[in-house]
């Protein structure tokens, strides 16, 4: 399952984790880089960029170093789609807590919730729905 990495760093956010204002600003640098990362990932592939015209995209629009920068290109060339996938995942977990929320109400239990995420293991998110509607399930035929 992808995403976690990502769901987890706003999960921190969330709880007050971060120690201060800059320590958030480089959790927000981070998802500048991810979003720019997703347009040169779409770029390569759907729009056939040059190498050279996502190493500028990059260069131009985050806040990253030219040795990261580099690197990163030549991982989205070899790798299609995987800045995507990160996404992807970490939208749908963000979905399926706020589903969870919504059908728990106050017998909603986040720790719950994330040992059902990660009890599954490496799961397609098709997968993952079933998985955290049978949990929803599970609860509101308890009682809980």
């Amino acid at each position: 399952m992808e995403g976690w990495a990502l769901y987890t760093e706003r999960l921190c956010d969330e709880m007050g984790l971060y120690s201060g204002d800059v320590e958030r600003l480089g959790m927000l640098a981070f998802d500048s880089w991810r979003a720019c990362r997703l347009v040169v990932d779409t770029g390569l592939h759907a729009f056939g960029w040059s190498r050279q015209r996502a190493v500028d995209y990059l260069r131009d629009n985050s806040p990253s170093a030219r040795n990261n920068i580099d690197n990163e290109v030549d991982r989205y060339i070899s790798w299609p789609g995987q800045a995507l996938g990160y996404k992807v995942g970490q939208r749908e977990i963000f979905r399926l807590r706020a589903q969870a929320e919504q059908s728990l109400g106050r017998s909603f239990d986040l720790a719950g919730f994330h040992d059902v995420v990660l009890g599954s293991g490496s799961v397609p998110l098709a997968v993952l729905d079933r998985i955290v509607s049978d949990w929803i399930a599970e609860r509101r035929s308890a009682g809980v």
